[in-house]
């Protein structure tokens, strides 16, 4: 006796597509619908079960209702030279009116009670220049995100009143001037460390490691300066940003 047709709706019909690269997780939805006035119970099953994961893999769906089944492809080496032996079945069954056990109803139905379609497996893998595009949308992506950073950025100071900008503009100038003041320093500890080293030759040696000394401090001065210097932009800078 040939098996009553099926009654559920399936989107797509005939074919599951899976798009590579498939060097992770693909999944593609497979929609189930039921236009009629009953409930229907449904099974989803592959002839590769450990290739995919599917969710939800069986339920029941309402009448004049849809389920969407997401079919998850796990990753794998892709062989284009390899065609696709995979496919799916789609089982269904009437719900009885009075159905309390789901697996029970599976288990006590007749051949001629199920309903089933059958959809194979294609995988497509993207062509280079479509890769090409692809990375060259993801750089457009970007740079918008970098420019409406800087915009925000923008609009952010712009908020700020005309005291709070004069207050900041001459903590600039400070900072201008004491970076000014530092590079005279440290061109003055160079030439006089250009004057130690000539007189070295002619010193002794306990004079010599008195004007190790001498440069050491200077460093140490420096170094101390130029860490304030950087302290003090940090907190403009994280008035800024507040």
């Amino acid at each position: 006796m040939a098996r009553p047709e099926q009654v559920l709706l399936l989107e797509p019909q005939h074919e599951l597509r899976f798009r590579g690269p498939f060097t992770d997780v693909v999944t593609t939805t497979l929609k189930l619908a039921n236009p009629t006035d009953r409930n229907v119970c449904f099974k989803v099953k592959t002839t590769a079960p450990r290739r995919y994961c599917v969710r939800p893999n069986s339920g029941v769906i309402d009448a004049g209702t849809s389920i969407n089944v997401s079919v998850m492809l796990q990753p794998f080496d892709y062989d284009p030279n390899e065609k696709s032996k995979h496919k799916f079945m789609v089982q269904s069954l009437l719900a009885p009116p009075d159905m309390t056990d789901t697996e029970g109803v599976w288990k006590d139905a007749k051949p001629e009670d199920l309903m089933d379609s059958k959809l194979r497996c294609v995988f497509d893998m993207p062509a280079e220049n479509e890769k090409t595009h692809e990375m060259e949308s993801n750089k457009i992506s970007s740079l918008s995100k970098s420019e409406s950073s800087t915009l925000s950025m923008k609009s952010m100071a712009s908020s700020m009143d005309d005291g709070e900008v004069k207050k900041i503009m001459e903590e600039c100038k400070r900072l201008q001037t004491e970076v000014q003041r530092l590079r005279e320093e440290n061109k003055q500890i160079r030439e006089d460390d250009g004057l130690r080293m000539r007189k070295s030759t002619v010193m002794s040696a306990p004079h010599s490691s008195l004007a190790v000394r001498v440069k050491e401090e200077g460093l140490s001065s420096r170094v101390i300066a130029l860490i304030v210097l950087f302290f003090v932009v940090g907190v403009i800078v994280g008035k800024l940003a507040l």
